[in-house]
């Protein structure tokens, strides 16, 4: 089978998603599949074919201004000519569409389904329904941050984005996915809840998953990262990815100035880029505790797995809805419990009491002190450390994932065989009709009716 992922970022070193769909991609070859990737990449020079983790990768340039992203995303016309050349040229039996909301647009799906190609549609987020990362849900003060509002309307989205609401843009994307995909699937459970709120359509939940692999680092190379950013002998916390007021950094500051009365030697690691932690540096300076945040900048590779093997406790501290945090599966690789916020997808990962704690994320006492119970604790530590090794192992590997994906490939691409065999019949019995009435031999208007319009509809008009 040939499978074809759409995402807009294409560098497994700048997000957890796209490392997942790279391994997912290998796990797929290993199994005898073909793949390759489109992509988009804001610097011309840097666009065109290449290979990445052992994968085809082909990158169209797309570059503007992020504040039109409501309108660009629904069709950004600058990138679909060359997509549709790779779609004509590569002849998927599958596309996997990822994540498309900013440059490829979602009318890269009607691109693919119009080669004839079956269509899965992964959401690993909110944006099919919201502009940004899903805040407005809880419900803030006035309901102690604990409500589940999760439908989209414009008396809540225009007050949010003002100038960039874009009206009907919902209504666009819906209908753009019910003409084009063949199977929708997210990541939790508790995202199905969300989507379906919306009007969206939603087949089933994949877990997100890792590839776990040999990459633990040994005791010398942990020692090594440990002196290198000053955390010898320290109780350390980590928090990574995109660093983010929604992603809860200020409500961390605010646990550190709570821990640090009982835990002097604490160190906060902030797994991310320096340049945006240091948008962030005034308010943890006003909250006391900026000598306890070291900042590494983006890792990758072995200092990343440094990184988290030198970590004690790992959080998640989203104020957002979050969909999965595949940072939780990162620390789970290396036996580190993890505190997670009780916004989104988390409890499905972290399971309270197990393999880490839940927690209100604006409830800054309750969650400082669920980290200081494991910070005070390495027994504790340990136990739900092996914890979420063991459900990693048993829940969250790419094996598992690629043996659900390829039941929905095998789905889709059966449901693309059929609607190929009835454009073919759509043809055919006219043709017979107009053939048996007019004389006309039928080989001369078959061959009359095999137009770029009839291949248009049909990827196998003549299998």
């Amino acid at each position: 089978m040939r499978i074809l992922f759409l995402i807009d970022l294409w560098d497994p070193r700048i997000g957890s998603s796209v490392r997942q769909m790279y391994q997912h991609a290998a796990c797929l070859r290993e199994r005898g599949h073909e793949t390759a990737v489109v992509s988009t990449d804001p610097n011309r020079a840097e666009c065109g074919r290449r290979t990445v983790e052992g994968c085809e990768v082909y990158l169209l340039h797309s570059d503007y201004p992020p504040r039109l992203r409501s309108w660009v995303a629904l069709r950004h016309h600058s990138v679909l000519g060359p997509l549709r050349e790779v779609l004509v040229s590569w002849r998927p039996d599958v596309v996997h569409s990822h994540l498309i909301h900013t440059h490829l647009s979602y009318a890269a799906l009607l691109e693919a389904r119009s080669v004839g190609a079956g269509v899965v549609f992964t959401a690993h987020d909110s944006m099919t329904f919201c502009y940004q990362k899903l805040d407005c849900f809880h419900g803030g003060r006035e309901r102690a941050f604990a409500g589940k509002d999760y439908r989209a309307h414009w008396a809540k989205c225009i007050p949010c984005q003002r100038f960039r609401f874009r009206p009907g843009r919902n209504a666009a994307i819906r209908r753009v996915l019910e003409e084009t995909v063949d199977r929708f699937t997210v990541v939790t459970n508790e995202q199905r809840i969300a989507i379906r709120a919306n009007g969206i359509r939603v087949d089933r939940t994949i877990n997100n998953a890792i590839r776990i692999g040999d990459r633990a680092p040994d005791q010398a190379q942990v020692a090594a990262f440990r002196a290198r950013f000053g955390l010898t002998d320290k109780h350390t916390v980590a928090i990574g990815g995109r660093l983010h007021d929604l992603k809860g950094v200020r409500q961390v500051f605010e646990m550190l100035a709570i821990l640090r009365a009982e835990f002097r030697d604490l160190r906060m690691v902030a797994l991310g880029k320096e340049e945006v932690y240091r948008g962030f540096q005034p308010y943890a300076a006003e909250c006391g505790v900026d000598d306890l945040v070291v900042s590494t900048g983006w890792l990758d590779g072995l200092d990343l797995a440094c990184a988290l093997a030198a970590t004690d406790v790992m959080l998640t501290p989203s104020i957002c809805f979050e969909t999965f945090g595949l940072m939780n599966l990162e620390a789970m690789e290396f036996s580190k419990p993890v505190v997670a916020t009780s916004f989104g997808g988390c409890p499905e990962v972290i399971r309270d009491g197990v393999n880490g704690f839940v927690a209100n994320p604006f409830d800054v006492e309750v969650f400082a002190e669920r980290i200081a119970r494991l910070l005070r604790d390495p027994t504790l530590r340990a136990q739900m450390g092996a914890e979420g090794l063991r459900l990693l192992t048993e829940h969250f590997t790419i094996e598992r994932l690629t043996d659900e994906f390829l039941e929905e490939y095998e789905l889709v691409d059966a449901q693309a065989r059929a609607r190929a065999f009835e454009a073919r019949m759509l043809v055919w019995y006219p043709l017979k009709v107009a053939t048996r009435s007019s004389g006309r031999g039928e080989r001369s208007l078959r061959a009359r009716a095999s137009t770029a319009v009839y291949r248009r509809a049909s990827r196998r008009p003549w299998r």
